[in-house]
């Protein structure tokens, strides 16, 4: 039986300790494919840098497509989660292929487990995360959760730089800026509504610059970039910190081999940390993307980018999160 079915009073002990709870090297899983040797590798390198505890690195055997069908996905899933230790609270998925569970993202698949409700076929949205905006990070023990990030395989020499960021990136110190993008395109601009907010409460923690696009400058010591396009034409120009997170708001940035759309493995390629994409049409529905304001408040305070970005999307359910999950710029909450 997994943990997400242990008693409510157990649950209820948790709450007076929640508050300082957060990710860990002991309470990450980390999943790779056994019949991929380039995840295997990677997996073990990332384990070795990040001294993660034997007993959570965990082969299993995984479909070589691109998308799991929803009724292939459930056992593979509860596999892993009993054989993983219960400390366990969040995952590492190390590979590239699969990236989706029917509609939804493996990552958000992994986490909650397959539902059709988290990506209808009609625009509409979705059931909200219990996660969003949280404090503390025990989710498997609270809600049976076990929300997760991938680390794509495909290319090992990006996938050992992205773990150096991130471990680079650890109680850096200087805060970086944070780049709110605004964009022509309206369907895909509408989180700029709450870029003012975002401003106005993250302004005494970090550089905020508000840019238009066409942006045809450099774009120097970015820790955040945020904007709504298609393809992110001045990619190219932006210096990215260790540590970064970026994203676009675009429906098809979480397929990533690419479509008419930039995939959103492009930001870790120019220099990202983390980012997110959505694999199945999410509509422009604000409520499914990242949360710039909720996401920096998070990671300002010392969480790490896997705790930052789950909590900055409300309707996670067709998000793709990719990364490195430990990075931590801004150091450890509790020293």
């Amino acid at each position: 039986m997994l943990r997400g079915l242990r008693s409510v009073a157990a649950g209820l002990l948790l709450v007076g300790t929640v508050h300082a709870e957060g990710l860990s090297t002991a309470r990450l899983g980390v999943l790779y494919n056994i019949d991929a040797p380039s995840s295997r590798e990677v997996a073990l390198y990332y384990a070795a840098q990040r001294a993660i505890p034997p007993a959570n690195v965990l082969g299993i055997h995984l479909p070589d497509v691109d998308v799991i069908s929803p009724e292939a996905f459930p056992p593979i899933r509860l596999q892993a989660l009993e054989q993983l230790p219960t400390t366990v609270q969040s995952l590492l998925l190390v590979w590239s292929r699969p990236y989706a569970v029917g509609c939804m993202s493996v990552t958000s698949a992994f986490a909650a487990g397959y539902r059709s409700q988290f990506c209808p076929l009609r625009c509409t949205r979705t059931p909200i995360s219990p996660l969003f905006d949280s404090d503390g990070w025990l989710p498997a023990d609270t809600v049976g959760w076990w929300p997760a990030m991938l680390l794509p395989t495909d290319d090992e020499g990006l996938a050992r730089a992205l773990i150096q960021r991130g471990i680079a990136a650890d109680a850096a110190g200087s805060p970086g800026t944070v780049y709110l993008v605004r964009t022509s395109d309206a369907s895909r601009n509408v989180r700029a509504a709450g870029y003012a907010a975002a401003e106005m409460m993250l302004a005494s923690r970090l550089r905020i610059l508000e840019l238009s696009t066409p942006v045809n400058r450099e774009v120097s010591d970015a820790i955040g970039y945020f904007t709504g396009v298609a393809q992110v034409e001045e990619l190219p120009r932006i210096h990215f910190r260790n540590g970064a997170v970026a994203d676009h708001f675009t429906s098809k940035g979480g397929n990533l081999h690419g479509t008419s759309q930039m995939p959103a493995i492009a930001w870790l390629k120019q220099g990202a940390t983390a980012t997110y994409g959505t694999v199945s049409e999410p509509c422009n529905f604000v409520e499914k993307f990242p949360n710039p304001l909720v996401l920096f408040e998070h990671y300002t305070h010392g969480e790490t980018a896997l705790e930052s970005y789950w909590k900055s999307v409300q309707m996670p359910g067709q998000g793709l999160f990719i990364g490195e999950p430990l990075s931590r710029p801004y150091g450890a909450r509790h020293p």
